[in-house]
């Protein structure tokens, strides 16, 4: 089972750009999908981003196209985020995620996801 951290979050103003980083152990990371997704207070998590195990694909909720850019380094078993332009709308816990299957090219729903990061919060206010 591969274990995923989250790092990166915090207080930011409208505007702002942050990067979030997803670690994870194990020898595995590079042969799954993995994706980003997020949940507010009060809503049920939403997909956000997602890449192939080589990176080459990717995907996008509509909500984020354009100001998010999800990478992935396999040398160092870690993901990232990188948020710009963010608004208060993107306030949330983020969550990273390694697809269930390894076959598939991109997962962008939950159900896909069978190992989670604990999550890291993300605030966007002024």
């Amino acid at each position: 089972q591969v274990q995923l951290v989250e790092s990166g979050g915090g207080l930011v103003q409208p505007g702002d750009s942050l990067r979030l980083s997803c670690a994870a152990s194990g020898r595995t990371f590079s042969a799954y999908p993995m994706g980003w997704f997020r949940q507010a207070p009060g809503k049920e998590r939403e997909f956000v981003a997602a890449i192939s195990w080589s990176g080459s694909s990717t995907a996008y909720a509509d909500s984020v196209k354009g100001r998010f850019t999800i990478s992935r380094d396999n040398a160092k078993n870690t993901m990232y985020l990188q948020m710009t332009s963010l608004k208060s709308e993107d306030t949330a816990d983020y969550y990273c995620a390694r697809a269930r299957a390894s076959y598939v090219t991109i997962a962008t729903r939950t159900y896909q996801y069978d190992s989670w990061g604990q999550g890291t919060q993300v605030t966007v206010s002024s």
